[in-house]
């Protein structure tokens, strides 16, 4: 796995991180909390945004795509632009591409993800932002002989409230319908990514058959991931200069107690789902100081790209 551009606050079981009792038992829920560094006193955005655009093409650009443009790092942004949404206007929704974006990042880089699914690419409506899973991907396994499904979810707020997370917890439980689940499924096996991306013959055999509309989705269950990704406004950064163990320690509070009560949700309800023991589920939460100045810094370099074009 590449590694990854920011630190690490927590990265856990739920399990081992609670006092709650009833969450204790949940062997199936992993909590990862990441921060950004600072210099000069201040956050630093130039990290973030860098670290969006150097995943841009992942999310935006078929693999055909990303291959026709490699070493032409000008040309796949200009590329990659042309396929972003502009269209989120209102506070709550704006900056979804952000956090698709970024999720796509973490993926890859901490879980060692292939993308085989560009979501931002294959939307074909370029107004619906919310049919079926933000992100797609598989995880092979280190012998290289299994895999894992992760369907992932991106969000970001400007906080991260128990309102918020009932929206969350909503989206989570909507895309994991048998029904989009098996959409998800058609075009992992429909688009040339896969033959790409997985090299052994016998692998892509085996993922194909394990994705066919003829096989049931319970079978697939215990090779479900849920990655759920939070980028929230947070307070404790926007005031903090350095990062500090008191800003590590502050983050590692607030995020396991929103992680607590996340969980406590999405469990109450998990009759929703089918074999819901079965997945396997990720909180990745990552704050930053002003959710307004990142959004519109990343949307003037995108209006910037699309005129390069």
């Amino acid at each position: 796995m590449t590694s990854i551009a920011f630190e690490t606050v927590i990265d856990d079981s739920l399990s081992k991180i609670t006092n709650i009792a009833q969450l204790k038992v949940l062997l199936n829920k992993r909590v990862l909390s990441l921060v950004n560094d600072f210099e000069d006193g201040k956050w630093l955005s130039s990290r973030f945004q860098s670290y969006l655009w150097d995943n841009i093409a992942q999310t935006a650009l078929s693999e055909r795509e990303r291959l026709a443009l490699a070493d032409q790092s000008h040309s796949a942004l200009v590329a990659s632009a042309r396929n972003l949404r502009l269209t989120d206007k209102d506070e709550v929704g704006q900056g979804s591409e952000i956090a698709e974006v970024f999720l796509y990042g973490i993926m890859k880089n901490h879980f060692g993800a292939l993308p085989v699914v560009p979501k931002i690419f294959y939307k074909q409506n370029v107004q619906d932002n919310a049919k079926g899973a933000d992100s797609v991907h598989i995880v092979i396994s280190d012998d290289g002989e299994d895999f894992t499904l992760w369907f992932g979810e991106a969000k970001f707020y400007n906080s991260i409230v128990d309102a918020r997370l009932d929206a969350v917890v909503n989206s989570v439980y909507a895309s994991l319908d048998t029904g989009k689940l098996k959409k998800e499924n058609a075009i992992i096996t429909n688009v040339s990514d896969l033959d790409r991306l997985v090299l052994s013959a016998s692998l892509r055999t085996k993922i194909k058959a394990a994705l066919s509309s003829q096989v049931s989705i319970d079978h697939l269950k215990p090779k479900s991931h849920v990655p759920i990704l939070i980028l929230h406004q947070c307070a404790e950064t926007a005031k903090c200069v350095q990062l500090s163990d008191e800003y590590r320690n502050a983050i590692s509070v607030q995020h396991t107690e929103r992680a607590e009560a996340y969980f406590s949700r999405q469990l109450s309800g998990s009759s929703k789902v089918h074999r819901y023991g079965d997945i396997q589920f990720h909180l990745i939460l990552f704050p930053v100081p002003d959710k307004k100045a990142i959004v519109e810094t990343f949307l003037g370099a995108v209006s910037y790209f699309k005129g390069a074009a």
